[in-house]
């Protein structure tokens, strides 16, 4: 599929894939992680699945991620939170259903209360909001945090590569996107993958999504030996047939 291009309200030229969906289906639209892109194994079994079934797919990356412009190290959750804004209005149309991965699943619900009558569905795969403060600074030393407030970024070891850049400005703007200290207001289908093995998003996190979704469709599947990334063969099956489930929920398939 060729990439292609668009240019958000606030100027950033972001990378996206699109399919159409067929008359009456929801498109499916992707959230990736921290520093990852649409080009992974799950965003793109996401948007095949969908195209097979008849949904719509809408794949994008992030300023400073994957295709599109701009450096990762400028990035703040209010960016990138735009950005998510920006491809539902730019992209889609319809009834959306948003799968969101790790800070994806901090920017879908993010979505899912900015835009009430787009966002129909939620599908989770280890969900992190608030991870800027209730993990990320959490989970810094001493001598990072004040590397963090006094040299404006810290870098932080990774397991998925090279180290991940934290500057000030990440974790300062993230304090105001925080959703887990009161009611998250979304009435929709919600369907949560948690690997008890995470070592990024601790699984407790995971139930205090689920006490804070005020859906009463709300399913949170514990996989004991999943890790954070939960792409394994099995655990994309269990990913699409969340997918399968949400949408059949808004159909009535």
């Amino acid at each position: 599929m060729t990439t292609e291009y668009f240019t958000s309200p606030q100027g950033r030229r972001l990378a996206f894939n699109k399919i159409p969906p067929l008359h009456g289906r929801p498109t499916f639209l992707w959230l990736s992680g921290f520093r990852s892109d649409m080009a992974g194994g799950k965003a793109q079994a996401v948007s095949s699945w969908a195209w097979e079934n008849g949904n719509g797919a809408v794949l994008f990356d992030y300023s400073g991620h994957g295709e599109s412009e701009g450096r990762f190290e400028d990035g703040t959750i209010s960016s990138w939170r735009e950005d998510a804004l920006a491809a539902i209005d730019a992209l889609s149309d319809g009834p959306l259903i948003l799968v969101g991965s790790s800070m994806g699943g901090w920017m879908a619900l993010l979505a899912a209360l900015a835009r009430p009558s787009r966002v129909k569905g939620l599908v989770l795969i280890a969900p992190a909001p608030d991870f800027t403060e209730k993990l990320m600074w959490a989970g810094l030393s001493q001598t990072q945090q004040e590397e963090v407030m006094t040299q404006g970024l810290t870098l932080r070891p990774s397991d998925y590569g090279t180290p991940d850049p934290i500057t000030k400005a990440l974790i300062e703007d993230g304090r105001q996107w925080q959703i887990l200290d009161a009611p998250i207001e979304f009435n929709g289908p919600v369907r949560i993958l948690q690997g008890m093995q995470d070592p990024d998003v601790p699984w407790p996190h995971a139930l205090q999504i689920n006490e804070r979704l005020t859906s009463s469709d709300v399913v949170l599947t514990l996989i004991k030996d999943g890790d954070h990334r939960l792409s394994r063969e099995q655990d994309v099956a269990r990913l699409l047939a969340a997918c399968a489930d949400v949408a059949a929920k808004l159909t009535g398939a």
